[in-house]
């Protein structure tokens, strides 16, 4: 594992703030956060969460810069199916199956479906069995040639948007597994729109369905596994869509 020092200075330089701009901020002196960077100087468990929270270091690597420096992990991870998350996650299967007869899936990280409501289910049909096997990876399902692909009218726009926002994504996170996801659906037939989007949203349009996307995440998550899980709802941009879905 790297240093503690090293993984610091590569953090701020991903989020483009000088020694000077970050130890202000962090209410340091600019001559210990060198010390830090270079290690010179040995932080503090205190230190390396300050300097965290002022980064926006997610939790999990939040927990890793601990462990490089020498210190336990400050918050707790996990396991999706148990106890300690039953209730949260019953909570959020429930505003999944209150958006109907909208679509609205569950998500982790790295774009893996970790449940979805009816309504998503004719969205994914005609998909390629072997793209419905678990682990689905929603992001790959949509942009993939044998998986929703075909069906977005808009297919060009589209992947213009969510590849932009999975860079953003990869580049916030400093997360590999991310970065070779966006690899991936690059090498992908599709085309990029040409200039920049018009209109209010990017809307998914697919077969004669029009939808927004809203990501909603939890406000205050401090166990890891948590902050890392988004609804990904989809509302009708039109009146036809939400006609043909109240049956109307």
């Amino acid at each position: 594992m790297a240093d503690v020092g090293e993984l610091l200075r590569e953090w701020r330089t991903t989020r483009r703030l000088s020694q000077l701009e970050l130890s202000t901020e962090a209410g340091v002196s600019a001559r210990h956060l060198s010390f830090v960077e270079t290690g010179r100087s040995r932080p503090t468990r205190e230190m390396i969460l300050r300097l965290s929270e002022r980064l926006g270091v997610p939790l999990r690597q939040q927990n890793e810069l601990l462990l490089a420096g020498g210190y336990a992990p400050a918050h707790p991870e996990s396991k999706l199916d148990g106890p300690p998350l039953a209730a949260v996650l019953g909570s959020l299967r429930d505003v999944l199956t209150g958006h109907q007869p909208y679509p609205a899936l569950l998500v982790d990280r790295h774009w893996t479906m970790i449940d979805a409501n009816a309504a998503v289910t004719p969205l994914i049909e005609g998909c390629a069995g072997r793209l419905l096997e678990p682990p689905v990876n929603v992001l790959r399902l949509s942009l993939h040639p044998e998986g929703m692909a075909p069906r977005i009218r808009n297919l060009p726009e589209w992947r213009t948007h969510v590849l932009h926002r999975l860079d953003q994504q990869a580049t916030h996170l400093a997360d590999p597994a991310l970065r070779e996801l966006h690899a991936e659906l690059a090498g992908y037939p599709g085309g990029a729109s040409a200039g920049r989007p018009t209109g209010l949203v990017v809307p998914l349009r697919i077969d004669d369905l029009s939808f927004f996307s809203v990501t909603s995440v939890l406000g205050t998550p401090l166990d890891v596994t948590l902050s890392e899980l988004a609804i990904e709802s989809f509302l009708p941009a039109d009146e036809s869509t939400a006609a043909r879905l109240h049956g109307r």
